[in-house]
């Protein structure tokens, strides 16, 4: 079972989202709070699978959540998909720089939803789609990019396909479709690419191609 901790200001939002969930064989919502500061403190009590995060809450925001549970400095991250109402860059950026495995609008729908939190357990990544290219392409260019460390070791000609193919958003799924590779084959390159670039997950991974100028 993935288990998921809600955390949402607005009850109607925690009732929706735990009936959504918990009618699905494979997911159990552990708890749902209405404020930031019980996020975090359910959250390092239960350890759940996936936190689901607002943004605007009371206490802490669900940035600064994210960033206490999955954030850089922090030793066993857990994983967080921010699931918000406002469809704004600085939101995105700060959210996916502070740990976020993905990051939803709430009008997405059900089935995203229930993908997102999948997509999170398993170590993927999942943005929305209507958003997706339009924020990696944030990272593209400018300044930023001469300080984009090389990778430790060169990419092969493989490894640069998958990377150019989560670049635009595409899921594990979709990339090995794309470049006839099976999905563990995917992975595999996913994960040495991290080693080589340093990255933890492939959001991270697109943000560097973006940055690098490796998709443009």
């Amino acid at each position: 079972m993935i288990r998921v901790l809600i955390a949402d200001d607005q009850e109607m939002v925690r009732m929706g989202f735990r009936m959504i969930l918990d009618a699905q064989d494979d997911i159990e919502v552990v708890a749902d709070v209405a404020d930031g500061v019980s996020a975090v403190t359910k959250a390092r009590e239960l350890r759940p699978d996936v936190c689901l995060l607002d943004i605007r809450m009371p206490g802490l925001d669900g940035l600064e959540v994210t960033r206490q549970l999955a954030g850089p400095d922090v030793a066993d991250p857990l994983k967080v998909v921010v699931v918000t109402t406002f469809d704004l860059d600085e939101y995105v950026h700060t959210a996916l720089r502070n740990g976020a495995h993905g990051f939803l609008l709430k009008d997405a729908g059900p089935a995203l939803l229930i993908e997102a939190v999948r997509a999170a357990d398993r170590g993927d990544a999942l943005v929305s789609p209507q958003i997706t290219v339009r924020l990696l392409k944030h990272f593209d260019g400018g300044p930023a990019r001469s300080q984009v460390a090389p990778p430790s070791e060169p990419l092969t000609a493989r490894e640069m396909d998958v990377v150019k193919a989560a670049a635009r958003g595409l899921t594990n799924t979709e990339i090995g479709a794309e470049l006839f590779l099976s999905l563990s084959t995917v992975k595999t390159h996913l994960a040495s690419v991290q080693g080589k670039i340093g990255a933890r997950n492939r959001v991270e991974i697109a943000a560097w191609a973006w940055r690098s100028g490796v998709v443009s």
